[in-house]
């Protein structure tokens, strides 16, 4: 899990440097990270439905494998100076098809061999994975990219794939594989169904989301504001990045533990809240410092919403449809994160301020969703 997050991480970051370096565009870095995610959010339920017939870790290994490859591909094309923008975005579109096998793989593997006592503390974990990635990516990704090129950052983001995929070998399936819930088809329309009619999954889907599409509009802009306003460096968008992962693992080690039963969605609120001080912060005044403050503040709020989010999803999905409601309910929730670099890039070409004031916009509208649309009980 921490090696794959790691990779991701660093991806996501390489590739909106490789589009800055190469071809000068924040809307293209926006469109690039939007087709990066977006395709396999519209997979999921596929994804989902054959995670619960299949068993996890041979999947988790296919998207892992895929990735691997794809990045190989882009460096090597790139570095032959044979990578125009329509190829470049369709091997981003193609590696971005299977990564729900291994995201949603990987999360739905905690509730099925973990007590349900300790889900806030395996969920703190899960979390920090997340956390020390976003630590850790970013800043490799950075230094790579700063040293030796965008092609360079590919390269060794594809290496850690690759350690993924040893080190996932190893590990076996709890007792679930061979599930058949009919047609694949069927059955992956059946898991959009059950969220779409599930209270709680439906109001994560809705409020999430538009937390989320605030989330995609800051992680493009940062990169602008750093490179372009302040002239700095792509190892400094790394460290940036990297701080606020810090905190962000703080702030999950301590929420994990507390019993969240009953507070869920208040701790929720709570962060989501923080989460828009660190974008206001930000768009009072654009420099290093604010800069630093703001990633501060942003990884406190990160660390409060993660726990409470996946524990309240475990708590109220059915673990006859792990596989099938994590999928779309996930990739629900993450929708608006691709959307909102699609936005942000476009945005930030605009101006940096005009982009944040959109990103503060969004994260209000998410506070408010999640106070109107998740039962309380």
């Amino acid at each position: 899990m921490l090696l794959g997050r790691l990779a991701g991480q660093m991806v996501s970051l390489v590739l909106v440097l490789l589009v800055l370096q190469r071809y000068g565009s924040p809307a293209l870095a926006g469109v690039t990270t939007f087709l990066s995610i977006m395709p396999g959010l519209l997979v999921s339920p596929i994804a989902g439905t054959l995670l619960d017939r299949f068993g996890r870790r041979r999947l988790i290994l296919v998207d892992y494998g895929v990735a691997c490859c794809a990045l190989c591909l882009l460096a090597a094309l790139s570095i032959a100076d044979l990578l125009p923008i329509p190829l470049f975005l369709a091997i981003v579109f193609a590696q971005s098809l299977t990564f729900p096998l291994s995201s949603v793989g990987l999360r739905t593997l905690f509730p099925l061999v973990v007590p349900r006592p300790l889900w806030e503390r395996a969920n703190a974990m899960d979390s920090n994975g997340y956390a020390v990635s976003t630590i850790f990516g970013p800043a490799l990704a950075g230094a790579v990219v700063a040293a030796v090129r965008g092609e360079g950052g590919l390269l060794a983001a594809a290496t850690v794939f690759a350690l993924a995929v040893g080190v996932t070998r190893g590990v076996p399936d709890p007792p679930r594989e061979g599930v058949d819930h009919g047609h694949i088809l069927r059955a992956a329309w059946d898991g959009v169904v059950h969220v779409a009619r599930h209270p709680t999954l439906r109001g994560l889907a809705v409020a999430v989301s538009i937390g989320n599409l605030a989330n995609g509009i800051v992680f493009i802009t940062i990169p602008v504001i750093v490179l372009q306003r302040l002239g700095g460096t792509s190892t400094l968008v790394g460290e940036l990045f990297a701080l606020s992962g810090v905190v962000a693992f703080v702030s999950v080690l301590l929420v994990g533990r507390i019993q969240t039963e009953g507070r869920e969605r208040s701790l929720m609120i709570a962060a989501a809240s923080i989460g828009a001080v660190a974008v206001a912060i930000l768009l009072l005044r654009m420099e290093l410092a604010t800069l630093v403050a703001a990633m501060l503040v942003r990884g406190i709020g990160e660390g409060m919403y993660d726990v409470p989010m996946f524990t309240l999803r475990q708590r109220r999905t059915d673990p006859a449809w792990l596989g099938r409601a994590f999928a779309v309910s996930m990739s629900a929730n993450f929708v608006g994160y691709p959307i909102g670099s699609a936005i942000g890039g476009t945005l930030a070409a605009a101006g940096p301020e005009l982009a944040l004031a959109g990103g503060l916009a969004f994260m209000i509208v998410s506070v408010v969703s999640l106070y109107t649309l998740i039962p309380r009980a």
